[in-house]
């Protein structure tokens, strides 16, 4: 599942992070990895447990002091609380580790691997970044691991995803969350994560309109900044340093081609169906449609907007990451409550082509070779990722949080329903269920119909039938610090700025020229040799995953 900005909600490396993080991992490597030896840490575990594959190590070890493990997560939004709610509080029972998390960017980052004080963990965004590349001089082996501390972890793990991280050694060095494959589309245990909603009493009040059409969605803006002034009549994902819902998102949503009509790379923010909706767009601006604050704000003002119903209409991504959000708004506001309707089409006949999480998937987690723990460390990733510690992370604990019903489903206890219900801020706090997902996997929010909130589930009904995987299209990013992907960084900073300038053009003579200096920066930037790449990558997705 992918929950964020974008097709794969990753952070976009400026330039000179890229060359820096590139330049500081093999400086870090030089150094022994911050004091590490060139494997990392050992630690001696022949007085706590004797290895055994078919029980997990967490249960077998007898280590009577805490652990306490740093672990960075490159994400300033990521909650850093630990020990206080039901599920992290029964992680630190259940393990008896400690855990302080520490948040940041790329900046930040950096600043780890110029310096001595590596975290134990790490979790990046960004699977193709020289960081992870370059995992191998910093982070510690998980099958040497699995075979040193814990081999019940490869019962656990997906091959498919060990083998997707794959470095030339032919170890893995990161472990990612919601790394799908073609069967977990097809058995439909992955739901949408992107929807056109708008609020009930703004649809009712117009007639139920259609918005299919450029027409029609301009007619409906229009309506809706006449008889209700005190909305914005459209929103979108906060667009930081990306393009937010407006990019490759929005090009799924009106099913822009994945390929060329020869299964090669095809640029789809050059495509002429997206660019007829975003051409609308612009005019939807200049008629006073689209608020020049939605172009400025960060995650936390769009946030606030989304739980105020600010916005009469949005193209929202990552919708179980604002399920609460939206649960805050529709559980004030009965009969204003935000749905999902077809919202636009594309223009010449495509269908929807929603994008989830692929077997990338989203976080990648790391154990440093700076780790002074590394068995109580591959224990934390096996307990995430196995049966008991996917259930905690999602419904809590047995009797306390949750039940099974006649029928074999899970569903919360009525006081936690209740408080998920009415009291989503509180339920965040004192539950987190859904949150702490570092190894999360969408099959285990198959189980239950509580396994969302109330406020995303007719949103993810309106999506069945519209996810296509992507996989064709992941990684496929030149290998860092060439050429290549020095232009890639700089072409992919042109597009962001761009998008944004061709919606707020102030006529069509500058909608025009800001489309003709973006095709120019591309033929300026090496945009063949990307290309190259590109297909040389796609042709080995195909390869790797069998299409």
């Amino acid at each position: 599942m992918f929950y964020g900005n974008g097709s794969k909600s990753k952070k976009s490396f400026m330039l000179f992070s890229v060359v820096m993080i590139f330049a500081l991992v093999l400086s870090a490597c030089g150094k022994g990895s911050s004091g590490g030896s060139s494997e990392g840490t050992k630690v001696s575990i022949e007085d706590r447990y004797e290895l055994d594959a078919n029980t997990p190590a967490w249960k077998l070890d007898k280590k009577e002091e805490a652990t306490t493990l740093t672990w960075y997560v490159n994400a300033d939004w990521w909650n850093t609380d630990y020990g206080n709610d039901v599920v992290t509080k029964k992680i630190k029972e259940d393990l008896n580790i400690d855990i302080k998390f520490l948040t940041g960017d790329d900046t930040k980052l950096n600043t780890f691997f110029a310096g001595d004080d590596m975290p134990d963990l790490i979790t990046v965004f960004d699977a193709n970044s020289a960081l992870v590349q370059k995992a191998s001089t910093w982070a510690m082996s998980l099958n040497d691991l699995a075979e040193q501390y814990d081999p019940h972890f490869l019962k656990v793990a997906a091959s498919d995803t060990l083998n997707w991280f794959q470095q030339e050694d032919g170890k893995s060095y990161g472990y990612s969350n919601y790394s799908n494959t073609k069967e977990d589309y097809e058995n439909g245990a992955i739901a949408a994560k992107t929807a056109f909603v708008i609020r009930k009493d703004v649809y009712e009040a117009l007639g139920q309109p259609s918005m299919a059409t450029p027409e029609e969605f301009q007619a409906v803006l229009a309506q809706i900044k006449t008889e209700f002034p005190a909305l914005l009549p459209f929103g979108f994902n906060s667009i930081g340093t990306g393009t937010g819902s407006l990019g490759d998102v929005f090009q799924d949503f009106i099913g822009v081609p994945l390929t060329d009509e020869n299964g090669q790379f095809y640029n789809r923010n050059l495509d002429s169906d997206y660019l007829t909706w975003i051409n609308t767009l612009n005019k939807a601006y200049r008629n006073g449609f689209i608020s020049d604050d939605s172009f400025a704000d960060d995650g936390t003002a769009f946030e606030e907007k989304v739980k105020s119903g600010k916005y009469a209409t949005m193209l929202l991504d990552g919708t179980p990451q604002q399920g609460g959000n939206l649960q805050i708004f529709n559980s004030a506001n009965a009969g204003k409550e935000y749905i999902a309707i077809d919202g636009p089409q594309s223009t010449v006949g495509n269908s929807a082509t929603l994008s989830q999480s692929g077997v990338t998937g989203w976080m990648v987690n790391f154990i440093t070779k700076s780790n002074p723990e590394p068995a109580k460390s591959i224990q934390l990733f096996t307990y995430l990722l196995s049966e008991e510690g996917q259930m905690l992370m999602n419904y809590g604990i047995e009797g306390e949080t949750y039940q099974y019903t006649a029928d074999g489903k899970v569903e919360l206890l009525p006081e936690v329903k209740e408080m998920q219900l009415n009291n989503a801020d509180k339920f965040k706090k004192e539950y987190r269920f859904g949150e702490f997902m570092f190894f999360g996997h969408d099959k285990h929010k198959a189980l239950s119909e509580d396994a969302f909130p109330e406020s995303v589930k007719q949103l993810q009904e309106w999506g069945k039938g519209k996810l296509v995987p992507h996989f064709i299209l992941e990684n496929l990013s030149p290998e860092q610090g060439t050429a290549e992907s020095r232009s890639l960084s700089a072409i992919n900073t042109q597009w962001n700025t761009t998008l944004v300038s061709l919606i707020r053009s102030k006529d069509d003579a500058a909608y025009n020229n800001t489309l003709q200096q973006y095709e120019t920066f591309l033929t300026d930037n090496k945009w063949e040799a990307i290309l190259k790449v590109y297909n040389e990558k796609m042709t080995r997705n195909k390869e790797k995953l069998g299409l």
